[in-house]
């Protein structure tokens, strides 16, 4: 089985626009239209039996709506391998309510991004939210590291990440692109040993960059097979997850990397897919 723990949908009447847009921010082609449709058809291409949705509140307006409607995904899609998180924000203000209905709901999870919601992971706004959604037992995915479309800016970095896992406990908490992206050294050294999930999204081989000559070669390497075995050594291949970050890279390529990585099948399969089904319960 072939779980993708991470994708992105918009709507059908704006993702060409925003598809545009995010692809102009981050100088990298999209690999997909942007659509629900879109993503089911590059995962029957890739052979992924579940992908899950990672949706993003940029402001507090939009938090019912999207759980709402996440909830409504799943239960015309779900047959289809479709699971889609919920979301919160940290402003929120009844964000223990919320959370009680994404529960209710049957999401098996919460999507935050500290970057685009502009706040530090270790910000007590975060935190109280994490500590709400370990007391209902939900998983939570954040973005972690650097942000493509934000130079510079880190909102979650591996001290910040570490700081709440000693704050709250263990729970389930999945950190993006490899626990930090671009923060990778950093990773090793601080979250050895936490009880935490990384997952592989847009971390891989390297950026596949827009025709416009804004990237430097050194800027377009990611992990390569070697620095990903350290990754495996520090935390097991029971704590990595995969992931694509559809539609910003390519299904078939990503798991190609894993496949050819020097490990055994059983190791590559908990990678691929066997970890999430367990977080998942699918």
């Amino acid at each position: 089985m072939i779980i993708d723990m991470h994708t992105h949908i918009f709507p059908d009447e704006i993702s060409a626009a925003v598809i545009d847009k995010l692809s102009h921010v981050s100088r990298t082609p999209a690999f997909t239209d942007g659509t629900l449709n879109g993503l089911k058809k590059s995962m029957d291409a890739a052979q992924i039996n579940f992908s899950v949705i990672l949706p993003v509140a940029t402001n507090t307006k939009q938090v019912e709506k999207i759980n709402s409607a996440s909830a409504a995904l799943n239960e015309k899609n779900f047959d289809e391998g479709i699971i889609s998180f919920g979301c919160i924000h940290p402003d929120f203000t009844n964000y223990r309510e919320e959370l009680s209905r994404v529960k209710n709901f049957g999401l098996k999870g919460i999507k935050i991004h500290p970057v685009y919601q502009d706040v530090n992971l270790d910000d007590v706004k975060f935190l109280r939210i994490l500590d709400r959604a370990a007391e209902l037992d939900l998983i939570v995915v954040t973005h972690a590291g650097l942000d493509i479309g934000f130079p510079g800016v880190v909102r979650c970095s591996p001290q910040m990440a570490c700081n709440v896992v000693e704050e709250i406990g263990e729970f389930k908490f999945i950190l993006a692109h490899m626990g930090g992206w671009k923060n990778w050294s950093e990773v090793l050294k601080i979250l050895a040993g936490k009880k935490i999930y990384l997952d592989t999204s847009f971390s891989t081989g390297k950026i596949i960059p827009r025709n416009d000559s804004h990237w430097q070669e050194e800027d377009l390497k990611l992990l390569d097979a070697a620095k990903f075995m350290s990754f495996v050594e520090t935390f097991g291949a029971e704590r990595l997850l995969f992931g694509t970050d559809s539609p910003w890279t390519s299904p078939k390529v990503s798991i190609e990397f894993i496949k050819n990585l020097p490990l055994s099948d059983d190791d590559k399969n908990k990678i691929l897919g066997d970890n999430a089904q367990r977080l998942l319960k699918v």
